[in-house]
């Protein structure tokens, strides 16, 4: 079985223990690598379900928040969001997200390129979207001297639902996918349960901060209330004409 993951603290109680070669990625190149073929099963985002539902999904488990989740947030000098916004490349996801909460809010932007690293200061009057790791590394590095949009607080307020920032997606082809989504909550189960253990092991980020993070902006689960937020998205992107509108045809496993 090749498997992929991201490779952002928020994934570690869902692949941490597996016991087998695991590709570590960021989530839009574990995307294509997915529709490629070049994987049989991945944690990726959500967005890639709603463009291609030709996979089958894990039941039980997600990226979720139902919330603030801290890492997924457009850093900006002022206190709304400018007319330009510097995209983190990793995850279309969020732009996606973005896009439609500003078009909610009337508003829309341009996306332009990071011509430096993700984690260097801007200017007044520059926003950036970032998401995972570099949210975090630069919201720790930065504290006040910017403000902070978080994209899972402001989807909660809006539709009131989770938020769905990645799932397990299973090729096609790909045989015992019973067994394999067996495997894949027990191994949240059993992580979740002891997540002191994994903080333990953190190497990149504070104890103290990582048990607030897994605690009160994560959500590992895939429940009624997240698929119903995950058909929210989908609706939201069909109006961004990003997809086509439709029901979701979730073929579990």
């Amino acid at each position: 079985m090749r498997v992929g993951c991201v490779k952002y603290l928020n994934a570690r109680p869902l692949i941490h223990g597996w016991p087998g070669a695991v590709v570590l990625d960021h989530p839009a190149a574990l995307c294509r690598r997915l529709a490629d073929g070049e994987l049989d099963v991945a944690l990726v985002s959500s967005f890639e379900f709603l463009r291609r539902p030709i996979y089958k999904v894990v039941d039980g488990i997600s990226i979720s928040s139902d919330g603030p989740v801290y890492s997924v947030i457009v850093a900006c000098t002022g206190e709304r969001p400018p007319a330009e916004i510097e995209l983190d490349p990793a995850s279309e996801t969020s732009v996606a997200l973005l896009h439609h909460l500003l078009r909610v809010r009337g508003e829309t932007f341009k996306g332009v390129e990071i011509t430096m690293d993700v984690l260097s200061p801007f200017d007044a009057g520059r926003a950036r979207l970032l998401i995972g790791d570099q949210a975090i590394r630069f919201r720790q590095r930065f504290g006040a001297a910017y403000r902070y949009w978080d994209l899972g607080d402001e989807w909660r307020r809006v539709t009131n639902l989770p938020f769905v920032y990645a799932l397990w997606l299973v090729r096609p082809e790909v045989s015992h996918i019973e067994a394999l989504g067996r495997q894949l909550r027990a191994l949240r189960d059993q992580n979740v349960r002891s997540i002191e253990q994994i903080i333990a092991q953190e190497q990149s980020f504070d104890p103290e901060f990582c048990r607030r993070y897994y605690r009160d902006n994560l959500r590992f689960r895939f429940g009624e209330r997240e698929k119903q937020g995950l058909q929210e998205f989908a609706n939201a992107c069909a109006k961004l004409n990003l997809i086509p509108k439709r029901e979701l045809d979730l073929q579990l496993v």
